[in-house]
């Protein structure tokens, strides 16, 4: 059982930047992959950012390439989401989530690949 906790959100004025934390409880955190994914009103939750386990290897989804960056401290059980160039169009609820997948190096597209998720926290951005 893992139990994640996100913080960081908040407002920020477009073009403005934020960093997102995840805390997780429990054991083996450093064999997890971890995602961020959104969620606004009236859209259906999407992938943002994932980091694989043992190579920690990122994959973005296009829409925040070269602008979102992922990293994690296994030594902190925590993921970050460092996020820059923020646009109106980037505010959602945010949600950390683990996936137990034990394909190295693979970082898992679809929600129904991850098995754990934390309570989201709002990013609102401003214009």
């Amino acid at each position: 059982q893992v139990h994640l906790v996100e913080s960081g959100g908040g407002l920020v004025q477009a073009g403005g930047s934020l960093r997102l934390s995840c805390a997780a409880s429990g054991r083996a955190f450093s064999s997890y992959t971890m995602g961020w994914f959104r969620q606004a009103p009236g859209k259906e939750r999407e992938f943002v950012i994932g980091i694989s386990w043992g190579s920690s290897r990122p994959y973005t989804a296009d829409s925040v390439k070269g602008r979102f960056t992922i990293s994690r401290d296994n030594a902190k059980n925590t993921v970050y989401l460092q996020m820059n160039s923020l646009k109106p169009g980037d505010t959602a609820a945010y949600y950390c989530a683990a996936s137990l997948v034990t394909t190295a190096g693979w970082v898992p597209v679809a929600s129904r690949e991850y098995d754990y998720w934390g309570q989201g926290t709002q990013v609102t951005v401003s214009s």
